[in-house]
């Protein structure tokens, strides 16, 4: 791709997440729901957006925030000193919401299906952000609460069968719960956050934790590069989330270099072929993406791209290989067809569109000519971060 049509469209994302997405004092946009329970909303990201009734919601604030710290973290270098600033901010709404004391001292409010209950998975994925800034900024207070939060969830968390989290915390009453997919938890790999947090504080028990969950996930795997038995996918339909190969194979490269062990690196090659059948030709993903590679017609989502470029670009640099390049550049290429750069609604200008919707849904689509345009923040957090991977090859 030309680098410096990427860079504008990249600096356009940032702009967008800083300037639009990003909550910058405690008074709401217009037709704006907040229901998670935090006390504060200072440098989180407003992470859905409905075009047609111009409606803010929130889903997940502290994941949702620390990936997008993680994208600005990654982006500064190409965007400047307006990106590091909006990590910084997005990076304190997460220190804002660290238990301090008692049973529960690190744990992350990390809200995410019911607004008063912590997911496990939530608390992980918003990890690698407070790494990757304090790491930039030299400030250990993101980087003691990630190692804080990987304490509290192998301590409260963990379950000793091996790379299984319990994943529903009702922490008022100190108690997990099922999940509202009716299980006990699953395995989770997000980020490889365990593994990172042991080569920071050198604690066996986190590379433990990291290694048998990647075991339990090769025994598990269902179909080859994916895990359709566990949440959000759903077996019975054969629907496969189109971020699920990225949260469970992208980390097994960092298995691999970890151990060595070439199991974990075929792993994630399947992870990664199964992103280029998923793909579609023109780059696009779907929500509704099946066990035979067959789609949905509507619900896109543009962050499965994404996802899927971050995977290919880790793919090229572990094998040495250009196979994958035109796959990376053709998602890439997708995102930023999928950019608003010249809107109407002021709201949109940067964001990256994440899906459409069908004229009658469910989701607020009740058969009229309005806009089937909905944002979410993930389509261009996960932009962000490709973008930035692809410009430091």
């Amino acid at each position: 791709m030309e680098q410096n049509l990427l860079k504008e469209r990249l600096n356009l994302s940032c702009r967008w997440l800083t300037d639009v997405a990003q909550v910058k004092n405690e008074e709401l946009y217009p037709a704006e729901k907040r229901t998670h329970r935090h006390e504060t909303w200072l440098g989180a990201i407003r992470g859905e957006y409905r075009v047609s009734s111009r409606e803010w919601g929130f889903f997940c604030p502290v994941w949702h925030t620390g990936q997008a710290v993680k994208a600005l973290v990654m982006a500064a270098p190409y965007a400047g000193d307006f990106a590091l600033e909006g990590a910084v901010a997005g990076g304190d709404f997460i220190l804002k919401n660290v238990v301090g004391d008692g049973t529960d001292k690190g744990l992350i409010l990390a809200y995410e299906d019911d607004n008063d209950k912590v997911n496990t998975s939530a608390i992980l994925e918003g990890l690698d952000g407070l790494f990757e800034l304090s790491a930039t900024t030299g400030n250990a207070a993101y980087r003691e609460a990630a190692l804080n939060a990987l304490d509290w969830v192998s301590r409260r968390a963990y379950l000793a069968n091996g790379g299984y989290f319990q994943d529903c915390y009702n922490h008022v009453k100190g108690e997990f719960l099922p999940s509202r997919y009716g299980t006990a938890g699953r395995p989770l790999l997000d980020d490889a956050v365990f593994l990172k947090g042991y080569r920071l504080n050198n604690n066996p028990q986190f590379k433990e934790i990291a290694v048998a969950t990647a075991e339990r996930l090769l025994r598990e795997e269902e179909p080859a590069g994916n895990w359709i038995n566990y949440a959000p996918c759903n077996a019975v339909r054969g629907n496969i989330h189109p971020r699920h190969a990225y949260w469970w194979g992208y980390p097994m490269a960092e298995i691999f270099k970890e151990t060595g062990d070439e199991k974990f690196m075929d792993a994630f090659l399947r992870a990664v072929d199964w992103y280029k059948k998923a793909m579609r030709y023109d780059g696009g993903m779907f929500r509704g993406t099946y066990r035979d590679y067959n789609t949905d017609s509507w619900g896109h989502a543009t962050s499965g791209t994404a996802c899927a470029v971050i995977m290919f670009i880790e793919a090229m640099k572990l094998t040495g290989s250009d196979e994958l390049l035109p796959y990376i550049e053709k998602g890439l290429d997708f995102c930023c067809k999928m950019q608003f750069t010249n809107p109407q609604d002021a709201y949109l200008k940067g964001a990256i569109l994440e899906k459409l919707l069908p004229i009658t849904d469910g989701w607020g689509r009740d058969g009229t000519d309005a806009s089937p345009y909905y944002i979410r923040d993930l389509g261009t957090i996960f932009f962000i971060q490709a973008a930035a991977k692809y410009l430091k090859l």
